[in-house]
């Protein structure tokens, strides 16, 4: 693993972070219409999925052709669910944009293999020309996806456990009793590290030392984002808040 730091970090102030983030979103439909764009959710990119709708609309952009993904998926729960990905993304932009169901990929909620469907999901991005841009947010202990601590780098898109706060918050969310599994599917990191262009999405102070780590510490199963460092095309948008002291 090079550890070579190629990337571009641009901190902005709270209130435009999120126009800044959909900037890219919106730039990258304008100069490839055919995109293979993956989203992830959590309080990070709400309201950059909402401004990059917003963004469509004003400027009459075109979007049949896009394709949009989810980046991972809570399992054992309803599609109706307010927490699960795909709901999110389908009331944060995708209904708003009208993305076309064929173009707007998730992993499954449910399967009785999971390894086959996510060898099929990873199968058709790579039918459509694969990832264009990858959007990820942070989890403060470095998680990317559902790539905990630990997760190898060599990993593809797999079937695992949650984080145990997650797993009890959607447990009390969803009323589903201990007995009923719950899990979450994910793109791997090795499919991470495959998308032509990653952007690393964080604000609020308390994200500002794992930021910092990502970036500049060493890159180490223990804080999975540190792979994203040796990525060729990193794009890093920050708050101020969250801005690492040595920029």
């Amino acid at each position: 693993m090079t550890e070579k730091k190629t990337y571009r970090l641009t901190a902005v102030s709270p209130d435009t972070f999120a126009d800044a983030c959909a900037e890219v979103l919106f730039r990258t439909v304008c100069d490839k219409p055919d995109a293979v764009i993956g989203l992830s959710t959590g309080r990070t990119t709400g309201d950059i999925h909402r401004r990059f709708a917003a963004l469509v609309h004003e400027h009459g952009i075109d979007v049949s052709r896009l394709t949009i993904f989810g980046l991972d998926e809570v399992t054992g729960v309803s599609r109706d669910y307010f927490g699960s990905c795909i709901w999110m993304l389908e009331h944060e932009c995708v209904n708003d944009l009208g993305i076309p169901a064929e173009n707007f990929l998730m992993l499954p909620l449910t399967s009785d293999d999971w390894e086959r469907d996510c060898a099929a999901f990873r199968a058709e991005l790579a039918r459509r020309g694969g990832i264009t841009l990858l959007e990820l947010g942070l989890g403060e202990n470095g998680h990317i996806g559902f790539n905990q601590p630990g997760t190898p780098f060599t990993q593809r898109a797999f079937h695992g456990s949650m984080h145990d706060y997650l797993e009890a918050r959607i447990r009390r969310e969803t009323g589903t009793p201990d007995d009923v599994p719950l899990g979450g599917v994910t793109l791997g990191i090795a499919d991470v590290m495959d998308a032509k262009t990653i952007m690393l999405c964080a604000n609020g102070a308390h994200k500002k030392q794992v930021l910092t780590d990502a970036l500049y510490g060493p890159i180490s199963t223990d804080l999975p984002a540190t792979v994203l460092q040796s990525h060729p095309n990193l794009l890093i948008f920050c708050d101020t808040d969250a801005a690492p002291d040595s920029i």
